[in-house]
């Protein structure tokens, strides 16, 4: 039997990749936002493609504040960097 890869969508480029391939950025039920590296976390998860681009564009065009319908710190989007170079 084939075991099922969880295919998750980028909130950036809108392409469907293998869950491993992307970051999760989670908002809780008490508002906290944090990156989620277990990808286990409870709350509201967003996911992005783990390319530098991918991520300066989501900062810019402030993409994880619409997704995730709150102000996503700085702190978030440096530690992202971080995780993907």
């Amino acid at each position: 039997m084939i075991k099922k890869i969880p295919m998750r969508t980028c909130v950036v480029t809108k392409e469907k990749l293998p869950k491993k391939e992307l970051i999760r950025v989670v908002k809780n039920k008490d508002g906290l936002v944090f990156v989620d590296e277990t990808g286990k976390q409870n709350g509201k998860g967003v996911y992005l493609k783990r390319d530098i681009e991918v991520i300066n564009k989501a900062k810019t065009n402030k993409i994880l504040n619409r997704c995730l319908e709150i102000e996503v710190s700085e702190d978030i989007y440096n530690e992202l960097e971080t995780l993907v170079k």
